[in-house]
């Protein structure tokens, strides 16, 4: 079973290359993170069209998720993060989906730094670790797959030196994500390459994807009863070499069947 994750960058502006991914790959879940618009203008008749199922948490101009299951509907769980009544981004959907809970994210960016974007990051990173907590007590397979917006370990990015001074690899921010795996969390594609050098992010600028100036932003972090059943886990690198591709390509984790021995 593939459950994928796929921070689309816009669906309307993707939508062609979203459906050509799904259509190609086939997971059995994915996750969606900034699909950037209302609950209104989900386009989910063209997903129903090709037989998936979607939940999502829209919100206007920026952030959203959302999740597909192939032939099978979500079972919406938890929309929103708890610990912050005033926060209104849409930036977490929890489901129940093919026996396993899986958490679609999409983690603040924190830039620019110090300052108030940053604080937020931090707050809900900490907000995160307790619910993901919550989720560990219940021992069951359990997926919280998405953006992070975390370099968590310099081999994870191309050159160090560019981004040290990025939201996304400071101290703090990796302190916290470690916090997350010290829990008994598994960063699946670490685990399959410890060497690093897998990147799920290039910039549109200064030619980063024709240079391979990328890094790991996007994780699948597993419970140990889904981290007992991982097969295999990579990157769909060759869509984001496409025309009108999203910043991001899509990572997965492929897990065994839960009957299987």
């Amino acid at each position: 079973m593939k459950i994928a994750s796929f921070n689309i960058n816009g669906i309307k502006a993707r939508l062609p290359r979203l459906l050509e991914w799904l259509e190609e790959t086939r997971p059995a879940v994915a996750c969606l993170q900034e699909i950037k618009t209302q609950d209104e203008g989900f386009p989910a008749e063209e997903f129903e069209k090709i037989g998936y199922g979607a939940v999502w948490h829209g919100q206007k101009g920026f952030n959203g998720v959302a999740v597909l299951a192939d032939g099978a509907m979500p079972m919406e769980t938890r929309r929103g993060l708890p610990g912050d009544p005033e926060d209104d981004h849409s930036r977490y959907l929890e489901v129940d989906v093919f026996g396993l809970r899986v958490a679609c994210i999409y983690l603040p960016n924190g830039n620019p730094l110090p300052g108030p974007k940053f604080d937020y990051k931090l707050a809900w990173m900490a907000r995160l670790r307790r619910h993901m907590a919550a989720l560990m007590a219940l021992e069951i397979p359990a997926v919280v797959i998405g953006d992070y917006n975390v370099i968590p370990r310099d081999c994870d990015v191309w050159n160090p030196r560019a981004m040290a001074e990025d939201a996304l690899m400071q101290p703090q921010s990796r302190d916290a994500y470690a916090t997350l795996l010290a829990d008994g969390w598994t960063d699946a594609l670490a685990t399959h390459y410890p060497a690093g050098g897998v990147w799920t992010f290039w910039d549109y600028q200064a030619g980063a994807w024709q240079r391979d100036h990328g890094f790991r932003i996007d994780h699948a972090l597993l419970s140990p009863e889904a981290a007992d059943r991982l097969l295999a886990c990579g990157v769909d690198k060759d869509h984001r070499g496409r025309e009108k591709a999203s910043d991001h390509a899509p990572m997965w984790v492929q897990l065994r069947a839960a009957d299987a021995g």
